[in-house]
């Protein structure tokens, strides 16, 4: 087997282009982290202040946890998503290196990896719109229940925040 010098430089330049993919995937890694994070964070603020609460806050509060561990749900499969469709991308990377060095055909396998990729990808992202759909209603509900209330309870401090 012999490499040229210009057959690895066109096999790197073949190979960069899903790189700035595998950038692109590590940023949405990064903010749904992110997003796990603030939800637990969250959570664990209520377990911590739960005791203390009536039955009344517990109430709503137990209803808030609920949909916290909903959203993580969610949050939790879009990671894994994300993170296998890295992985994915990683081995077209590696594929598209050794069919090039080695003059193997591995253009359907590479095709279907690139697509395979792409569709985890997709799913992650409609479970991030999934939970931010839920993080939305939960504030919307919020609002609608306070126009209802007293003006008494609209101006009486909040005993939890975040």
């Amino acid at each position: 087997m012999d490499i040229q010098l210009g057959d690895v430089g066109h096999i790197i330049q073949l190979a960069i282009a899903p790189v700035f993919l595998l950038t692109g995937v590590g940023t949405n890694l990064m903010v749904l982290t992110n997003r796990l994070a603030r939800i637990i964070d969250r959570a664990r603020l209520l377990e911590d202040r739960f005791p203390k609460f009536d039955e009344l806050e517990k109430t709503r509060f137990d209803v808030e946890l609920d949909t916290l561990y909903r959203r993580a749900h969610l949050i939790n499969r879009a990671i894994t998503l994300s993170t296998s469709s890295a992985l994915l991308v990683c081995i077209v990377i590696a594929a598209l290196f050794l069919g090039g060095a080695f003059k193997l055909k591995l253009a359907t396998f590479i095709a279907a990896l690139f697509v395979l990729a792409m569709m985890t990808l997709i799913v992650s992202f409609i479970y991030l719109l999934g939970e931010v759909f839920i993080a939305t209603r939960t504030l919307s509900f919020r609002y609608v229940g306070l126009v209802g209330r007293n003006e008494n309870l609209r101006n009486t401090p909040t005993k939890l925040k975040n």
